[in-house]
């Protein structure tokens, strides 16, 4: 149960936070900087972000350190903010899946489904100390 706990929590973080930074992203930035730049540039404050929450939730919650579990919780992370991009950020805007997909940025689009990636193998990564913050 506490995967599941951490997981739903990892997810609530990195959301909350990418849906603040997209609103500013997307009244702010893309009109000055247009939306590949715009994107690109809240890349690496959602690493940092994504770094920081799983870092968090590793050092305050009892996650057991092996390998599924780490990654089950990045999983359930990675399924909830797909659920959310999908169905509320999509209904939101009013498109469909196919709508989303043809209208990414080759460029930008790329590096949000690596981001997407990262995301979810983050706290394996910190378990096997790939990445120390002290």
């Amino acid at each position: 149960m506490s995967i599941l706990k951490a997981g739903v929590l990892y997810f609530t973080l990195v959301f909350g936070a990418g849906f603040v930074l997209g609103i500013i992203r997307t009244l702010w930035v893309v009109p000055r900087f247009g939306t590949r730049m715009a994107e690109l540039m809240e890349t690496p404050v959602m690493l940092v972000v994504t770094i920081v929450a799983a870092r968090w939730i590793v050092l305050h919650f009892a996650v057991p350190s092996t390998p599924s579990s780490r990654l089950g919780m990045g999983c359930i992370a990675l399924v909830l903010l797909l659920l959310a991009e999908f169905g509320f950020v999509l209904w939101l805007r009013g498109l469909s899946i196919r709508d989303y997909l043809a209208t990414r940025d080759p460029v930008s689009g790329t590096v949000y489904y690596v981001m997407l990636a990262a995301f979810a193998v983050m706290l394996l990564l910190l378990r096997q100390n790939v990445l120390r913050l002290r």
